[in-house]
Formats: C-alpha cells, structure tokens, sequence
C-alpha cells in the first residue's frame, strides 16, 4: 500500500477542492438502474460479482482512491479493497469484512470466500481484524428495490472514498435490473466522474 500525497499547489483540481472541501463542504449521491441480466444468466454468485466489478473501476481512477492521511493531507492510494456488510439473520445485525483486491476475479472470488467462510457468521461490527485504511465502503439491501438512498453522516465532509449501496434486483421489460446508490465528496468528484464510474461498471456487466 502506497499514500501518495498531492502537491497542491500544482493540483489543476485546488480550486474547486478547497470549494468543496472547507467553503462550502459537500457530498452528493445518486441511483441507477444497474441491468445485471448477464450477470444472473451466467451463474455467477451476484455480491462477490459486484464487489469484484466496483473495486475493478475504482482502482482505475485516482479521484475515487482518494482520502486524508492521519495529518490531514489530501493523497490518493495506489490501491484499495472493498469493505462490505454481512447479515446476521438471527440477530438481525450486520459485521464489516473486507477482501484484498485482485484484478483477477478468479482469485478474488477465492478471497472472498475464504474470508466468509472464516469470518462471516462471526459477530461484531469487525470479526475480521486489520481493516486497512485503503478501503472503500459496500453495502447491500436486499430486502427491497430503492429509487432514492442517501447517507446523513453528521462527521463525514472529510470522507473522501466512494460508499455504495445495492438494493433488491428488478425483472422489467425482460432485463433484470439492480439499484446502486452512489455516494461522492464533490471535493473530489464531480458529475462527469460520477458518470464515467457508472459506464465502466455498466460495461464490465455488459462484457460477461
């Protein structure tokens, strides 16, 4: 793992960071409509798939690696690894795990399911231990389809990682659909990376 800081004074981003960072403090967030009909048809298991796929496009973006060091410093990591909820169904909860990115989704999905096997019915909010500090937030709820999600984080204008959340797929018009909220720090991410992440993630699914 590598922090690499920016030197802001040569960062074409400054202006609208310090905007959107310490003037006017700002995260927004979004749904879409995810079709995952490939995905369903090909017996692949639909969260590790997911994971595999969010974690391929935000380790293609510097913009979505980026966070704050312990001294406050604005940098971005040259990898990060998805940390994700599991459900407790008899005691209604939920524990945070995390797998290690791999670009080869075979090995990935092997990771996961170690990390599940050893510590997925484990309680507390971090049965497994050492979450690294180049994690990005997934969450998933299957209980019902959303059109709108959003996230009030009271402390959370210095949280620069993307957080998703899945929602209970859809079969409309022969196409089976998954809603993704996607939550931005403007400080970091505007509008055209918000949708350039959306059309990968979309054409990853498409390419199955």
């Amino acid at each position: 793992m590598t922090f690499t800081r920016v030197e802001m004074q040569d960062w074409p981003r400054r202006e609208a960071f310090e905007h959107y960072f310490r003037e006017v403090p700002c995260s927004y967030s979004a749904v879409f409509r995810l079709d995952i009909t490939r995905l369903r048809r090909s017996g692949k298991k639909l969260y590790p798939s997911m994971l595999y796929r969010l974690a391929t496009v935000v380790n293609r973006h510097q913009e979505l690696r980026m966070a704050l060091d312990g001294e406050g410093k604005v940098g971005f990591y040259d990898v990060v690894h998805p940390c994700y909820t599991v459900f407790h169904p008899q005691s209604e909860s939920f524990s945070n795990l995390w797998t290690r990115y791999d670009p080869d989704e075979a090995a990935f999905f092997e990771a996961y399911e170690r990390d599940l096997a050893a510590y997925g019915k484990l309680p507390g909010m971090n049965p497994k231990p050492g979450t690294p500090p180049n994690s990005f937030p997934v969450s998933m709820v299957p209980w019902a389809s959303f059109q709108g999600f959003n996230l009030n984080l009271q402390k959370g204008y210095d949280y620069l990682p993307p957080i998703f959340t899945m929602g209970k797929f859809e079969e409309e018009g022969g196409k089976i659909l998954l809603p993704l909220a996607v939550q931005l720090h403007h400080a970091v991410c505007d509008g055209f990376h918000l949708c350039r992440l959306v059309n990968e993630l979309q054409d990853l699914l498409q390419s199955l």
